[in-house]
């Protein structure tokens, strides 16, 4: 497994622990912002939405609108 690749599952796992959130696209975002290396959140914005669930895709899109 690459590094992209363990990011893509690393922001499905947050997607999946924050599914009982109110807005579970809202907290993986806050989430990603807070904690991610900006490299990190570059990596995966560079890779698109494959393999990312319907929740971290949606996050991912929400972080691409904030910075």
């Amino acid at each position: 497994m690459n590094s992209t690749e363990k990011l893509v599952m690393m922001a499905n796992q947050i997607a999946a622990n924050l599914a009982h959130d109110e807005d579970p696209a809202v907290a993986t975002a806050d989430h990603i912002r807070l904690f991610w290396d900006p490299r990190m959140k570059q990596i995966l914005e560079a890779h698109g939405n494959a393999g990312l669930s319907p929740i971290a895709a949606s996050a991912m899109a929400m972080l691409d609108q904030t910075g």
